[in-house]
C-alpha cells in the first residue's frame, strides 16, 4: 500500500501542474495581442479581441488555487512525516505545487500583456517569483539529501532538486517576456538555452545515478525520474524559443 500511496500523490500533483498548463494554454489563445500591445502603450486600452478581465482572472485563479490546496495537502502529510509514505509523498508534492506557483507567475503575465494591463510594478515582480520558487525547491531537497542517513530520502531529495530545475526552465519563459516587454533586448535570443542547461543537468545527474545504483537500489526510481524531468526541460526548450521569435520585433 505504502508505494501505492505514493503513486497516487505524485499522480495528483502532476495532474495539479497539467491544470495549470491547460491555464497557459488557454492565455495563450491571444499571443499575437502581446508584440501589438507592446509596440503601443498603455493609455491604448484592452484591445477588443482580448480576453475579458473575468476571464482573465479565472485564468489566473486556477493555478492560484490548486497551489493552495497543493501546499495545505503536502504540509499536512509532512506533519506526519515519521511515516515515510508520507515523507516522500509530502516533499514530492510540495515540490510539484511550487511548479503549479511558478505557472502563476507565467498566466498572468500571459494575461496581462495580452489585455495591456501589464503594469509597471510587476514587471519583474513574477520573475523574481518564479526563481524564488525554484531556488527553494532546489535548496529543500538538498536539505532532504543532507537532514538523514534513512534511504528513503533519498528519492524525494533529488527528485526536489530536478523540480526546481523545471521553476528555473518556467523563469526562462517568464523572464522572456518581461525582457522584450516595451524594450528592446539584443540577448532575448539567448534565454531558450536556460532550458537547454537545465535539461542537461538532469540527464548527467540521472546518469551518474543509475551508475549508483548498482550499488545502492536507493538510487535507481530518482534516476528513472530525472530523464523525464530531463525532458520536460527540453520541452521547454521549444516553447521558449517560439515565444521567443513570436515576441521578436522584426
Amino acid at each position: 500500500m505504502a508505494d501505492e500511496f505514493v503513486a497516487g500523490h505524485v499522480i495528483f500533483g502532476v495532474g495539479m501542474i497539467a491544470a495549470c498548463v491547460s491555464t497557459v494554454a488557454a492565455s495563450s489563445g491571444h499571443f499575437l495581442l502581446i508584440p501589438k500591445n507592446a509596440a503601443g502603450s498603455k493609455s491604448d486600452g484592452t484591445p477588443v479581441q482580448a480576453y475579458s478581465s473575468l476571464i482573465g482572472n479565472c485564468l489566473i485563479a486556477v493555478p492560484v488555487l490548486l497551489t493552495l490546496l497543493g501546499f495545505i495537502w503536502s504540509i499536512t502529510l509532512l506533519r506526519s512525516a515519521d511515516i515515510t509514505p508520507h515523507y516522500v509523498a509530502g516533499h514530492v508534492l510540495l515540490g510539484l505545487t511550487a511548479i503549479c506557483a511558478c505557472l502563476i507567475g507565467l498566466v498572468a503575465t500571459i494575461v496581462h500583456q495580452t489585455r495591456n494591463t501589464f503594469s509597471t510594478k510587476e514587471h519583474w515582480l513574477w520573475c523574481y517569483w518564479v526563481i524564488f520558487l525554484g531556488s527553494i525547491t532546489v535548496l529543500q531537497g538538498i536539505y532532504v539529501l543532507v537532514s538523514s542517513d534513512a534511504s528513503a530520502r533519498l528519492a524525494p531529495g533529488i527528485i526536489l532538486i530536478c523540480l526546481g530545475m523545471i521553476c528555473y526552465s518556467i523563469f526562462s519563459k517568464v523572464w522572456l517576456l518581461a525582457l522584450v516587454w516595451r524594450r528592446t533586448c539584443s540577448l532575448a535570443n539567448r534565454i531558450p538555452m536556460i532550458p537547454v542547461f537545465t535539461c542537461l543537468f538532469c540527464l548527467f545527474l540521472a546518469s551518474f545515478l543509475a551508475e549508483m545504483a548498482q550499488t545502492d537500489m536507493g538510487y535507481f526510481i530518482p534516476s528513472r525520474v530525472l530523464v523525464g524531468l530531463g525532458a520536460v526541460c527540453f520541452t521547454l526548450f521549444s516553447i521558449v524559443s517560439i515565444l521567443e521569435a513570436g515576441s521578436a520585433k522584426k
